[in-house]
């Protein structure tokens, strides 16, 4: 065990970066005071650790659980990594967490498995008191043949327990089981544990471990939760209140036990959004009728008749939004009809009460409600005695859930109601479903961090901290920030005053021209790879056009597009060592994906990449204006922020070490500070962080190639001659 004092304990390394040691004492002592943290941290400051070190100390004084949580696949093979090398300094007990759908060996869903875990233990449970009645039959048999009157009426009453526990066992024979729970419960698990907590195990080694041996890892895990000093896992785990509650039942803590680090936290405002937003498709209702219309249950004709009325309305209100030949466009993702009103409730709801004719919605819901769960208490019986192959969903109780929920919450500050439409890709049918869609995540989250005993929230782009404290619903955080630490000499970032690419001007020939020469003047003036986002895909495919037919160019021209394996193409582009990669800022290559060394030299972020403002966006924004005070808060807080911190995103996917040397280019007048004079509302300069507006140059777009040959040869990057302007 190390002998260093206090939370260096916990830390892995000979020393600690420069600022890491000040942010590891601010977040211990934020933790020890029960305070949540905003920690935002360039590429090479170390984030996890800086957080996790101190998080540990925490935790372990004051006898509570660490869960690190992140959205992003390679930061969970980081997180390990890291854990691992705290593990050969100080030991603690660390778990990898995923779901059970990643780890289940026979591949059943959440309903069943619950089933099969139930009647498994049942037999197992009945098999080991057959076992004991048997032991005690005999001990019985043995002391009645040596003259004992008593021990042979004891164990007639024996006998005839195991006659029925024989025909229950029986029963349970034929009902479903799970043979890989059912040698957990028989076989000796200490191996197990012994061998997970020997290091951090990831839950692939943790499935081939159980696989080889028959059982199943996902329960075995489950139980070797409980105390852990730390654990990792998805966003789910945390974001989800119904998951969280579970989860934090198997850690054995209550919430405010549970220290909580949340990584790329600048996500966790969306996927709040998304684990707090209930949909019901148009076929869940049409299961549900079907489910209503076999049951010899006068009661079902009531609740047959509110459940139609919703999803005829339903129907009604997409196929009236329909134009000439809209239906015939409609695809296989799902794209939204606008239903909100201002001055009353939505369409879907008034369709809703236009068709609805009985004794009244809420009574006929009710009745529904309660049909519905005697449904699904009969599936799950018919599941467990082995009646069934598959654990049957109840669709009426989904289906009445989510309208009681419609007509209760729909009209409530924050949510927006919303239809949407697609097509199936099998059948061609067009169908639609319901959604209530949560605009205010801090209606997730502010729950969450009220609850736990502290948080970090860390991310490279979490500022302004005001808007995240309050999207979020933070009550007074610690805040600290900390930019990029590498050599500045070995970097450059411009603001070069391209035309500026607002939507309308996307496809006038001499904004492309500009645009286009300049991007092939990063290009050619970079010793190496070039990475270059886009407003989207389109924008990207039409630049690569654009970069093709340039017969000078001389550069490989790698396009990403929708629907492609990234990773094979990334692989393809890194291994190059001339080459240029076009794709979408808001794809997959714009964060958790590193370009270090020679993989990306230069990077360019081409237009102020403004996501699509659909009616949700505007919902959000009208959310936010509704919530918070401040002129022009919803664009502000819901659209220009986002944007810009995905542009820092894309930024920070070069320059990853102290050893990179690179560029780092914003194409678009917007980013410069000159556009503040001529360009008013529409600059952004002002919505960068000082440090990092304070980097940024402005450039004339000609002049970008005469900036990058003086900085690249300075730093004798070039591999022979340079390139001549």
């Amino acid at each position: 065990m190390s002998q260093t004092a206090g939370y260096m304990r916990f830390f892995p390394y000979d020393q600690p970066y420069e600022n890491q040691r000040e942010a590891m004492d601010r977040i211990y002592n934020a933790l020890t005071r029960g305070q949540d943290v905003l920690f935002e941290g360039a590429c090479g400051t170390g984030k996890t650790l800086s957080s996790l070190v101190p998080a540990l100390e925490v935790a372990r004084e004051q006898g509570k659980t660490v869960v690190i949580t992140t959205d992003v696949h390679q930061q969970m093979r980081q997180f390990v990594a890291e854990a691992r090398a705290i593990t050969r300094e100080e030991p603690i007990r660390a778990v990898v967490f995923k779901g059970k759908g990643s780890m289940c060996h026979i591949d059943v869903g959440y309903e069943e498995c619950q089933a099969l875990r139930d009647n498994t233990r049942a037999l197992v449970d009945a098999e080991t008191d057959r076992a004991g009645l048997e032991a005690r039959q005999r001990d019985l048999l043995a002391e009645s043949q040596a003259g004992d009157g008593g021990a042979a009426e004891a164990r007639s009453a024996v006998m005839d327990e195991l006659e029925r526990l024989e025909e229950r066992i029986d029963d349970l024979e034929e009902a479903n089981v799970c043979d890989h729970y059912r040698n957990n419960l028989l076989e000796e698990t200490e191996d197990f544990f012994g061998w997970l907590f020997e290091d951090v195990r990831t839950p692939e080694e943790i499935y081939a471990y159980a696989d080889e041996r028959q059982l199943c890892g996902y329960e075995l895990l489950k139980e070797g939760l409980e105390g852990v000093d730390l654990v990792v896992c998805n966003y789910h785990h945390v974001l989800d209140s119904t998951i969280r509650e579970q989860f934090f039942r198997w850690l054995g803590r209550d919430p405010g036990d549970v220290i909580a680090v949340f990584d790329e936290a600048h996500n966790v405002e969306d996927a709040a959004r998304e684990h707090a937003t209930r949909t019901c498709s148009e076929r869940t209702f049409d299961s549900a009728l079907d489910e209503l219309e076999g049951l010899d249950d006068p009661s079902a004709a009531d609740a047959a008749n509110v459940l139609e009325a919703f999803r005829d309305a339903l129907v009604e209100t997409y196929e009236e939004s329909f134009g000439f030949g809209d239906r015939e466009r409609i695809g296989e993702q799902w794209e939204d009809v606008p239903i909100s009103n201002e001055d009353r409730r939505d369409d879907l709801t008034l369709a809703f009460l236009q068709r609805y004719s009985g004794q009244g919605i809420d009574a006929d819901l009710e009745v529904a409600t309660t049909l519905g769960k005697r449904l699904d208490e009969e599936y799950e019986e018919a599941y467990r005695e082995g009646e069934t192959a598959t654990r049957t969903e109840c669709q009426t109780l989904q289906a009445a859930a989510f309208v009681s929920a419609w007509m209760a919450e729909g009209a409530k500050q924050g949510l927006y109601p919303v239809v949407s439409v697609r097509r199936d890709a099998g059948t061609e049918e067009v169908y639609g479903r319901a959604e209530l869609y949560t605009c205010l995540p801090r209606q997730v989250t502010g729950q969450l961090f009220e609850e736990v005993s502290g948080t970090v929230l860390m991310s490279a782009t979490l500022q302004p901290f005001d808007v995240t404290e309050d999207v979020l619903g933070l009550a007074e955080p610690v805040t600290m920030a900390y930019g990029l630490q590498f050599p500045a000499e070995r970097r450059r970032t411009y603001a070069v005053e391209t035309p500026p690419l607002f939507a309308s001007k996307r496809d006038d020939p001499e904004v492309q021209a500009a645009v286009s020469e300049t991007i092939i003047d990063a290009v050619r003036f970079t010793p190496g790879n070039t990475l270059v986002f886009f407003p989207n895909y389109a924008e990207a495919a039409r630049y690569a056009s654009h970069l093709e037919r340039d017969l000078d160019l001389g550069s490989t021209v790698y396009l990403d597009e929708p629907g492609e394996d990234v990773e094979d193409l990334r692989q393809e582009f890194v291994a190059d060592a001339d080459a240029v990669l076009l794709t979408s800022l808001w794809g997959t290559l714009a964060e958790g994906v590193s370009f270090d060394g020679e993989d990306a030299r230069t990077v360019l972020v081409v237009g102020v990449p403004y996501p699509h403002l659909d009616d949700r966006a505007e919902a959000v924004q009208e959310a936010y204006d509704a919530a918070f005070e401040g002129t022009d808060t919803g664009w502000r807080y819901a659209v220009e922020i986002p944007t810009v911190r995905k542009t820092r995103q894309a930024l920070g996917r070069v320059i990853r070490s102290p050893e990179d040397v690179g560029v780092r280019a914003l194409l678009d007048r917007r980013y410069s500070r000159r556009a503040k004079s001529d360009l008013g509302k529409y600059s952004v300069n002002g919505t960068f962080p000082h440090v990092e507006r304070e980097e940024l140059i402005d450039l004339e777009p000609e002049k970008l190639k005469f900036a990058m040959l003086n900085f690249y040869r300075d730093q004798d990057a070039y591999d022979g001659k340079p390139p001549t302007p």
